[in-house]
């Protein structure tokens, strides 16, 4: 328990320090939330702010569970993984500190978002909604922490993983609701959507962060925080089983290929020579 601390207060120090990429990561999403809301201002969404800031928050968490992941290709090159690695400490406890390190921080960087919303127009009625929303947050940052651990243990490059969450990112999430309304996307696209992690990410927090999970089924599909899928239809708290079948298929992967990962064979002069 001591290394995976150990590990999530190192990580925590490293974006702490980081003040610039802490601040452009707070104040650029609400780039979205201004332009985008203007347009969602239509017949089926009440609040515009509130509906895209939900958007911008999960794909804020996905982003940042992924780049976090860039630290762990940075100490397999220096070395340090290495040392850790030499010690009496389990592959799986490091893995362990890794997650929770890239959840908790993603986690952080929401709830900045979150709190600086209250100031543009956020509002909730329930003290629990902010308990459900922070829970929510950690919950969907451990999710897509091992999709990033794995693309980490993958890439070996800080480079390649740059391009590669890049890559990932953007059309994941322009392809799940976050940024534009599930329903305009074109019929081919919503299948694949349909089969996409973050959709069922957003639909879930925006639904709490709207304080509309017990809605009636009609009104989840007609407000895009619950899908149609034949008979069968995925509600919000549908979408909290589908998410934890997609983190623990991302955890299993990114923890089997971290374990089985050769250390040895990566150094900095190898991914120095890569890069250039």
């Amino acid at each position: 328990m001591g290394t995976i601390f150990a590990l999530w207060m190192r990580s925590f120090k490293l974006f702490v320090r980081d003040k610039t990429r802490l601040i452009l990561s707070t104040v650029f999403p609400f780039f979205f939330v201004y332009v985008i809301s203007a347009v969602f201002k239509n017949e089926f969404i009440e609040s515009p702010v509130t509906y895209m800031l939900a958007g911008v928050v999960v794909s804020t968490l996905f982003d940042y569970s992924l780049r976090i992941s860039a630290s762990t290709i940075d100490d397999m090159a220096s070395g340090f993984m290495k040392e850790v690695l030499v010690s009496p400490i389990s592959r799986l406890s490091v893995a362990a500190g890794q997650f929770l390190a890239s959840a908790t921080i993603a986690a952080i960087q929401g709830l900045i978002i979150i709190i600086v919303g209250f100031c543009i127009g956020l509002r909730v009625t329930s003290p629990l909604t902010a308990v459900y929303m922070l829970l929510g947050m950690v919950y969907i940052g451990l999710v897509f922490s091992g999709f990033g651990l794995f693309i980490a243990t993958k890439t070996k490059n800080t480079q390649t993983f740059q391009v590669m969450t890049m890559a990932i990112t953007t059309p994941m999430t322009f392809i799940s609701g976050a940024y534009i309304p599930f329903s305009v996307l074109p019929t081919a696209i919503k299948y694949i959507g349909r089969a996409n992690p973050m959709t069922y990410a957003v639909a879930l927090f925006r639904a709490i962060l709207l304080e509309k999970m017990d809605l009636p089924q009609a009104d989840l599909i007609n407000e895009e925080l619950a899908f149609k899928v034949g008979n069968f239809v995925i509600t919000p708290y549908v979408s909290l089983f589908v998410l934890a079948a997609f983190g623990a298929l991302f955890l299993a992967l990114a923890t089997l290929a971290f374990v089985r990962l050769d250390f040895s064979k990566i150094n900095r002069n190898k991914v120095d020579a890569i890069e250039w």
